[in-house]
């Protein structure tokens, strides 16, 4: 059930919240990270067949665990992965082209990668925040 007291939520738990966006964030970032270097060590893969692989594997992750520990939402679950796959429809070929883009001019893949890392946390947390779970949160017994 979706109500507006939902997304009333007190300070300190907004702040638990990006605590636990991040911290799940950064296990998914470890997966991300190793399944790049798979990729592009053990298959010899170019930098955007390695990155949308990794990204994949982050996302289903990132998903499960902050959809049920984060926002603890009852959330419709395809209307969720819907709107977050809404999102990744647009941060996907952005981040693909200015990764490769970047990788091209020279800049290393991996510091390409961290950086697109970090703008992934910052605006997906958002879209999740504000978006998606706006009106779901703490709706999950």
């Amino acid at each position: 059930m979706e109500t507006n007291e939902a997304a009333a939520v007190s300070k300190k738990e907004n702040l638990i919240q990006i605590g636990k966006f991040v911290l799940f964030s950064i296990s998914a970032g470890i997966i991300q990270v190793l399944v790049f270097t798979l990729c592009e060590e053990l298959f010899h893969l170019p930098y955007w067949p390695s990155y949308l692989t990794a990204l994949i594997a982050s996302v289903v992750y990132n998903f499960t665990v902050n959809r049920r520990f984060t926002f603890k939402s009852a959330n419709n679950i395809p209307k969720a992965m819907l709107q977050l796959a809404i999102y990744y429809a647009i941060f996907t070929p952005l981040s693909t082209w200015w990764g490769d883009a970047l990788v091209q001019i020279g800049i290393s893949d991996y510091i390409v990668l961290g950086g697109t890392m970090v703008v992934n946390l910052i605006t997906e947390f958002c879209v999740n925040r504000f978006i998606i779970y706006r009106t779901s949160m703490n709706t999950r017994g």
